[in-house]
């Protein structure tokens, strides 16, 4: 299967590096030269950490290079058995770059948004086949995770969730489905008690530091709430949390001021080297 995926940041390098992995030829598609560049280098960091951990030779890893096709022309996507949109969490930027794929792809071609919050039924009529498209929500970081959630739209075919299923689980993942609702049935659960972390340390309760050992050490967490937020991206979480805020109306969804005021100074969390805590020294 030849996949396409659109979006070369945090989840799409990810996307692309399990799929070089499990044999597919991927095509991954940036807005600019630049912004591709940068996403190769997190590709090939990401896969060169694998090999200093024995997961993959050097041999497999150049194997898998081998495989990609960078590109920032979205025809690239015209023989692709399946397109995967990996970009930042916006309806509207989600919604014109499909109308832009779907002047490419093939009429049975596959299609999935990485979405982790917004509604498929608000994003689908721009694909021009909206029976063919559903939710692939990949966990980050997309090489370690074992999870996807897969979303099915109102008008998703149940071929399409199969074929979707079977891809994925090809992939090395094991999947849940849940129906189109926002947030879906991971960050329905997940963003509150991410906020609620924050108001903790916004009000002076405890540290960060914590609140982090309080939930690992006591609710045996494989990491702490406030390095998780570092982890997912500030901007990611604030996203979300105002799609469930808007949708649902409930406090539980409202973003802390201190969250806001953290992504407005340009703290995103570790992929920018600071967000809660400072990793430009090479740690935490």
């Amino acid at each position: 299967m030849k996949v396409g995926v659109a979006g070369c940041g945090l989840m799409g390098a990810g996307i692309v590096e399990v799929c070089l992995k499990t044999g597919h030829e991927t095509v991954v598609r940036e807005i600019n030269d630049e912004c591709l560049e940068r996403g190769l280098a997190r590709l090939d960091k990401s896969m060169e950490y694998a090999v200093k951990k024995g997961k993959l030779t050097d041999a497999e890893r150049e194997a898998a290079r081998s495989r990609l096709i960078p590109t920032t022309d979205l025809g690239a996507f015209s023989d692709c058995d399946i397109v995967i949109e990996a970009i930042t969490e916006n309806r509207e930027w989600k919604s014109t770059l499909w109308k832009e794929i779907a002047q490419h792809v093939k009429p049975d071609a596959l299609l999935a948004t990485n979405t982790s919050s917004i509604p498929l039924s608000s994003i689908a009529p721009s694909t021009g086949n909206p029976s063919r498209f559903m939710g692939l929500h990949f966990m980050n970081p997309v090489p370690v995770m074992k999870l996807v959630e897969i979303v099915q739209g109102i008008e998703t075919s149940d071929e399409t969730i199969a074929e979707g299923r079977a891809f994925v689980e090809g992939l090395g993942k094991t999947t849940i489905l849940a129906k189109d609702t926002p947030g879906f049935v991971i960050n329905v659960i997940l963003v509150p008690y991410l906020c609620d972390a924050v108001r903790l340390l916004e009000a002076g309760v405890a540290t960060k530091e914590d609140i982090d050992a309080g939930m690992k050490l006591g609710c045996g967490m494989p990491m702490g709430p406030i390095t998780l937020l570092d982890f997912v991206g500030l901007d990611t979480t604030l996203s979300i949390s105002q799609v469930l805020f808007e949708e649902f109306g409930d406090p539980r969804y409202a973003a802390p001021p201190l969250l806001r005021r953290m992504v407005e100074s340009g703290f995103m969390g570790k992929k920018c080297g600071r967000g809660f805590y400072d990793y430009t020294g090479g740690g935490k």
